[in-house]
């Protein structure tokens, strides 16, 4: 849902501080490398119960996460290896993050809730891997209810009071279902070739009409499905005058043929 509605205007907001963090020798690697050490400590601060701090320190990883992107293009190093470092980092602070709420639930005796998280943490994971299969099969899968964006800060919400943890969880847990269901559904479709967005219908249909168009006019088929409209009377047009134009001239021809003849005769 970020990606398709806010990622524009975002991007918009976040390229001159990429500039200036550019400027300021700091580069895109060490954005990632130290997005990942302060989503270590996020999560030791979960583990601990500390969670006001761990508020910090997620908003602190979540603007690591932001502002990688813009400082790569501000420098021009955007890159396949870039990417994917990034993408890997991600994943392992997501890991990280679980981890820290399921030792917090262990330590305050909440029983079967520590599978909750873990939950969690694996159909996150299957919504990354849809996303990077179909990208491999060259569909596009981005989108969703709960992409990382969102799941980082709701995450922070339920960070807000402990009573609000679980509950928060219990959210998580549906919508990142959900948007692993619809990834998979949208991927389906489109892999499937059914059914097509409207847009692609209508230009499917211009196409064809276009299409059907010229051949009706190579063919001469006119628009009221008569022969020989216009396309019969050009070509016949086309015909008439380059016949004319081959008899002016053999026309031409003669006098000089003739011409010739008489003096060959007259040499004999």
């Amino acid at each position: 849902m970020f990606d398709g509605r806010w990622r524009n205007a975002v991007d918009r907001r976040t390229e001159p501080i990429g500039r200036s963090l550019q400027r300021r020798g700091v580069t895109a690697d060490v954005l990632t490398a130290t997005g990942l050490v302060t989503a270590t400590a996020t999560a030791f601060a979960i583990a601990l119960g500390h969670f006001h701090v761990a508020i910090v320190l997620l908003v602190l990883t979540g603007a690591h996460d932001l502002l990688d992107g813009p400082v790569a293009k501000a420098a021009g190093t955007a890159s396949t290896r870039g990417a994917f470092f990034d993408s890997v980092t991600d994943r392992v602070a997501d890991a990280l993050l679980m981890g820290g709420v399921a030792w917090y639930l262990t330590s305050a005796h909440r029983g079967h809730l520590v599978v909750l998280p873990l939950a969690i943490l694996g159909v996150t994971a299957l919504v990354s891997y849809e996303r990077a299969k179909a990208e491999a099969l060259g569909i596009a899968a981005r989108g969703g209810l709960m992409e990382r964006a969102e799941r980082m800060i709701l995450l922070g919400v339920g960070f807000l009071a402990t009573w609000l943890l679980v509950p928060v969880l219990w959210t998580l847990l549906v919508l990142t279902t959900l948007t692993a269901a619809d990834r998979f559904v949208r991927v389906w479709r489109l892999a499937s070739g059914e059914p097509p967005p409207a847009a692609a219908k209508i230009a499917l249909w211009r196409q064809g009409r276009v299409e059907s168009r010229w051949r009706n006019w190579r063919q001469g088929v006119s628009p009221s499905g008569r022969t020989g409209e216009p396309l019969g009377r050009w070509r016949a047009r086309r015909q008439e005058s380059l016949a004319s134009r081959s008899g002016r001239a053999r026309r031409a021809r003669r006098p000089e043929r003739s011409a010739r003849v008489a003096r060959n005769s007259s040499r004999s």
